[in-house]
C-alpha cells in the first residue's frame, strides 16, 4: 500500500494564525487525520488541518519539500 506525505498546519486559539506543525505518511486521508492527531496531539489545539503535499503549490520556488516541477502543472 502506497502512502502519502501530509502536512499538518494547527492553531492553539480561535483567530490565531495556522502554523505548520509538522508532517505524517499515511495510505490515505482518513488515516492521515488520526495519525496527525495522535502524534500531534501534546497540546491542547483549537483546530488542526492536514493536507497532501502534492496538493501545495510552490508559488517563487522549484526545489525544498512543496516544489514540484511547473511542466507538469500545464
Amino acid at each position: 500500500m502506497k502512502e502519502s506525505v501530509y502536512d499538518v498546519f494547527a492553531r492553539k486559539e480561535r483567530g490565531d494564525p495556522l502554523h505548520h506543525i509538522g508532517y505524517i505518511d499515511a495510505p490515505d486521508s482518513e488515516l492521515a487525520r488520526v495519525y496527525a492527531w495522535r502524534a500531534y496531539d501534546e497540546q491542547n489545539w483549537f483546530e488542526m488541518c492536514i493536507v497532501p503535499r502534492e496538493a501545495i503549490i510552490a508559488v517563487n520556488r522549484d526545489d525544498g519539500p512543496f516544489a514540484r516541477s511547473r511542466e507538469t502543472d500545464s
